[in-house]
């Protein structure tokens, strides 16, 4: 037998003994919770003959955008804004390089956690002249009780699976060896997670001065996953 090493992707694990057998189970968790925060990105463009004109007006509907954004109060969250460019459009014919116009850009996100709100925030946006919308994007805090929630249920399957395991042996569980998160004795990095939740991309000018009505969103179910493994020793059985 050799000894393990910090670099051994697979540690020795010692079993159990006659007198004290090992049960080693794996319990697993899998809800469905109402999300709990809705992300929205808006981006806010601009075009001008030069690139004052440009960042003037870029500027404006900046400001609009946010000024509109604050109106919600508690219902927005966080508010940041991102990626912002001014670029030059070079004209495509004629010799040299020369400017035909400017480009402006911005980019904004929004969280939300009042999702009535969302969808009139949403619509207002969108109907917007040279505003995008992106989102939806449904999510959980990090803290989220769902979260703890889904740990403990984990825990409870592990231990109603090593029982059900000492049942059928005739016997009983004796004590708890270890306890531990699913990866936590591996160093691999984990693989990238899924995004969570729909993407919906809105663009539209204001074609009227009448306000549309406001978009109807529904949220989308949020799913949350725990794994653990458990080892157990049991009462020797009478085989």
């Amino acid at each position: 037998m050799t000894t393990p090493t910090a670099d051994d992707p697979h540690p020795y694990v010692p079993y159990g003994t006659p007198d004290a057998p090992r049960i080693a189970v794996r319990g697993e968790a899998r809800l469905e919770v109402d999300p709990e925060i809705a992300r929205i990105g808006i981006t806010i463009a601009a075009r001008g003959k030069d690139r004052r004109t440009a960042l003037d007006d870029l500027t404006h509907r900046n400001t609009t955008v946010l000024d509109l954004i604050k109106t919600y109060g508690d219902a927005v969250e966080r508010l940041e804004t991102g990626a912002f460019s001014i670029t030059p459009e070079l004209k495509e014919k004629g010799r040299g390089e020369r400017v035909h116009a400017y480009h402006g850009r911005v980019h904004v996100t929004a969280e939300l956690t009042d999702f009535t709100a969302l969808g009139e925030l949403t619509t207002r946006l969108a109907d917007m002249d040279l505003t995008r919308v992106d989102g939806p994007w449904w999510a959980l805090r990090p803290n989220s009780p769902a979260h703890r929630q889904a740990r403990q249920q984990a825990v409870k399957e592990a231990v109603q699976r090593a029982r059900e395991y000492a049942e059928a042996l005739g016997t009983s569980l004796a004590a708890l060896v270890e306890l531990a998160d699913i990866g936590a004795e591996n160093t691999q990095p984990l693989a990238p997670a899924a995004p969570g939740g729909r993407m919906r991309s809105m663009s539209y000018a204001a074609a009227e001065d009448t306000a549309a009505a406001p978009l109807d969103l529904e949220p989308q179910r949020q799913r949350v996953y725990a794994q653990v493994n458990a080892r157990f020793t049991m009462a020797p059985p009478q085989l």
